[in-house]
């Protein structure tokens, strides 16, 4: 093996990004390694060779409660790179337009008008709706851990209407499952963070710049800056260990071999028992990562030969479309605008087109269902709420499935969730599959990471408290429903 390295962290995701960073700025020397030829993990961007731009494998969004992406996006510099929504939209099923915004009023009245605003709800289902709401605030996530989030709203009066066009629309988005394969306490922790303990945490932050970009150069010159190491296009093949109770360091796909303090295993978890000899995948503490499922999410990127809504972003109600983003042009005007064309053909360039992205989570219809179907569908409903779309080319259409893009959580999922502490000596767990408390978003993946960095600093005796504190719970909500 070649010379000992401080700590070795496998994969280039945001959480051995966050893992390698927390650890550097504690003076540690990580090494980072991933196998692809960029950073972000799952968090990537491409080429789109026919309009010659870069896209995204799939839009990604964090939330005012996700208080570790924040920190972690302030800590290398790119938290300049997200723009915060202070209003949402919801197309109702009749195209029904409705603005979503807070008050000023503390959480969690804060958000009072704007679920009455919801005109696609009667008003006695929106009272059905804030009493389940506080019903499901109300009791404890032990209670409701291992149960379907289904079978739950079934039990307390929310009837197949609310479940479609309230429930299933927030957790669809936040969780990427069905309401029957959503473990209860999941649920809970979706809608008490994010919209009932505090009046910030619903707020939506968009990168306004291509994951790739968000996720690459400047993160990787802070990281070296702090005196940690990146290498690209560096797979790790295994874990060696030193006897059966300790890691010792790994074997690259390419035969090199390093040795190392500490390792962070920060790979999917369909990835991490074939880093593993057998007999440690085999041990009641790893094997329970095979029983983790997967859940995929769809992105039908769409390009029209000209506009067809101004809002930057909406959420569509009982479609096969359920989030829509509109992407601007670097110089300010939507692309695809009067502006933008003019300018095009006065440059003797060809337009590019209004570009948007339809996001479709939960999507495991959509490979059946092929390419040309998911756009001729999507387009047909995009023309449904906004009939300018009739009159629009489509100038190009292509649907990117992540299979494995976040795991499956449903009842019973965090019995097979993992600590970052392992039995291995010197070998820890990171991803936002292990034991976190969320499901499987940035917040979780950066959360798992900074615990990584926890457990390497307590194993050398130097314990820290990385993780930073959620946002408080607001006096009235706690009062409400006694959180």
């Amino acid at each position: 093996m070649s010379g000992m390295q401080d700590v070795i962290i496998i994969g280039g995701g945001l959480a051995g990004l966050a893992a390698a960073t927390a650890l550097a700025e504690q003076g540690l020397r990580p090494l980072l390694l991933e196998s692809r030829d960029r950073l972000g993990g799952r968090a990537s961007s491409f080429e789109d060779a026919r309009q010659g731009e870069t896209i995204d494998n799939c839009q990604h969004v964090s939330m005012g409660c996700c208080t570790a992406l924040a920190q972690w996006c302030r800590s290398v510099g790119i938290a300049d790179l997200f723009r915060v929504e202070p209003e949402l939209t919801f197309i109702g099923p009749e195209g029904q337009q409705c603005r979503f915004s807070a008050d000023r009023l503390p959480a969690p009245f804060h958000l009072t008008r704007a679920f009455a605003r919801l005109t696609y709800f009667s008003w006695g289902e929106r009272f059905r709706l804030a009493l389940g709401l506080r019903k499901l605030a109300r009791t404890p996530a032990e209670t409701l851990r291992g149960r379907s989030f289904l079978t739950w709203l079934q039990e307390n009066g929310q009837g197949p209407r609310l479940q479609e066009r309230f429930w299933h629309v927030v957790l669809v988005s936040a969780i990427s499952e069905t309401l029957d394969q959503i473990d209860a306490a999941h649920a809970r922790k979706v809608f008490v963070d994010g919209f009932l303990a505090n009046r910030r945490a619903w707020e939506v932050h968009i990168p306004q710049v291509p994951l790739g970009d968000l996720y690459g150069p400047r993160v990787q010159s802070r990281l070296a800056a702090l005196g940690g190491e990146v290498r690209l296009l560096a797979g790790a093949e295994r874990v060696e260990l030193a006897g059966e109770g300790e890691a010792a360091g790994i074997t690259l796909r390419n035969g090199e071999r390093l040795e190392a303090r500490d390792i962070v295993a920060a790979v999917p978890h369909h990835r991490v028992l074939d880093l593993l000899p057998e007999s440690v995948a085999a041990s009641p503490f790893f094997s329970r990562i095979a029983r983790i499922e997967s859940a995929p999410i769809a992105s039908v990127h769409l390009w029209f030969d000209r506009p067809i809504t101004d809002l930057p972003h909406a959420t569509l109600i009982g479609t096969l479309s359920q989030w829509v983003f509109r992407r601007p042009s670097e110089d300010g005007p939507l692309e695809g605008s009067a502006h933008s064309n003019e300018r095009a053909e006065a440059e003797g360039t060809a337009p590019r087109g209004a570009y948007y992205q339809v996001v479709i989570s939960a999507s495991r219809g959509v490979r059946e269902q092929g390419q040309e179907a998911t756009i001729a569908a999507v387009v047909e409903e995009l023309s449904r709420v906004w009939p300018v779309a009739r009159g629009a080319r489509l100038l190009h259409g292509r649907v990117v499935i992540e299979q494995k893009a976040v795991f499956s959580a449903r009842p019973g999922i965090d019995e097979l969730r993992p600590p970052q502490t392992t039995p291995i000596s010197g070998l820890h767990l990171a991803g936002d599959w292990t034991h976190t408390g969320w499901p499987s978003t940035m917040e979780g993946a950066v959360r798992s990471g900074y615990l990584a960095a926890e457990s390497i600093l307590r194993r050398r005796g130097a314990p820290r408290s990385i993780l930073p504190p959620d946002l408080p719970v607001e006096p009235l909500a706690r009062w409400a429903f006694g959180l």
